[in-house]
């Protein structure tokens, strides 16, 4: 994923479901210094590790509204 829409997300109100390698995850920092980001998992919080960017996947919900 982009630098530019992790630190967008990360910055959201309202929360964006993003994955890391198909694992739902929280993103805590964007860091400037190279294409990583600081992250945990949603079941297990106090699993906090430093990830590449490449690996965080943005999840769309779609609307079922018609």
């Amino acid at each position: 994923m982009e630098r530019e829409r992790v630190q967008e997300i990360m910055e959201s109100i309202p929360m964006v479901n993003v994955n890391y390698h198909g694992i739902p995850v929280y993103i805590q920092n964007v860091h400037s210094t190279d294409e990583t980001a600081t992250v945990f998992p949603l079941d297990n919080m106090e699993h906090v590790q430093d990830v590449d960017l490449n690996g965080l996947e943005e999840i769309r919900l779609e609307n079922n509204n018609p």
